[in-house]
Parts: C-alpha cells; sequence; structure tokens
C-alpha cells in the first residue's frame, strides 16, 4: 500500500478517536482496520504502531497547536482538521524519514479531500507555522 494511501487510513484511525472514548479505541482500531481489503500484515503493523505512537503523542501535539493558533484552541477545531493536523504535526516533529514539506502538502491533500472549504488553507497556515518555528 502506498504512503499516501495509508497516511490517509491513519487519519481515518485518528479521526475514530473523536468519537470513541479510549477504552474503547482498540476495539474500533481493530473493526476498522479489519474492514481494509488487502491490508497486509506489514501495513497493519504499521498503522496500529503509528496510530498507538501518534496517541501517545496526543498531548504534546495539542499543546502546540493550541501555541501556534492565535486565538484558536484544538476544542474549537473541527474533528476532520483536528486529526488532520495531529498526524501532520506527528509526522513534522517525530518522524525523521518524512520531510516537513512532504507532511504539510500531504495534510493539505487530505484538507481538500475530507475537510471544509475552509481547512486546506487553515491547515497549511498552521503547519507552515509550525515549520518555521
Amino acid at each position: 500500500m502506498s504512503r499516501r494511501k495509508l497516511r490517509e487510513h491513519l487519519f481515518k484511525l485518528i479521526y475514530l478517536t473523536a468519537f470513541n472514548s479510549s477504552e474503547e479505541m482498540p476495539e474500533q482500531a481493530k473493526l476498522y482496520l479489519d474492514g481494509i481489503e488487502d491490508l497486509d500484515e506489514k501495513d497493519r503493523a504499521f498503522l496500529e504502531q503509528r496510530w498507538q505512537a501518534v496517541s501517545s503523542k496526543e498531548k504534546d501535539i495539542d499543546d502546540l497547536l493550541n501555541s501556534t493558533a492565535r486565538g484558536w484552541k484544538t476544542s474549537r477545531f473541527g474533528s476532520c482538521d483536528l486529526a488532520i493536523l495531529r498526524v501532520a504535526v506527528y509526522e513534522m516533529k517525530y518522524d525523521d524519514t518524512i520531510p516537513e514539506g512532504v507532511a504539510i502538502n500531504e495534510a493539505v491533500e487530505l484538507a481538500k479531500q475530507y475537510g471544509g472549504s475552509e481547512s486546506p488553507a487553515f491547515i497549511n497556515g498552521i503547519l507552515g507555522e509550525i515549520a518555521r518555528s
């Protein structure tokens, strides 16, 4: 599976956390992953590991987002935008294998596909500010 498709599935897993408790999420993640056609074991393991890694850094990521988005707090972000931002910030700050520009571009592409009309600009602005800091 391509990196782009894996990122899209990771975004969807992170998005699920907005609607499920932390106790429910392991089962919800399993159900989601079980529903992906042609998901090989390597990609499944990658998605499980990455979902857990992003989730474990959620507080740090949200703190960074809160300090970057002037006049906005993550509690006011749309669930879709927040999930995209969490994945992108994780990639920018904790994954040395992904260049910042790629993480930003991929986040904007996800926002175009899944977010509202203002989501791409909003996400690009926040991630650009994080990249400059």
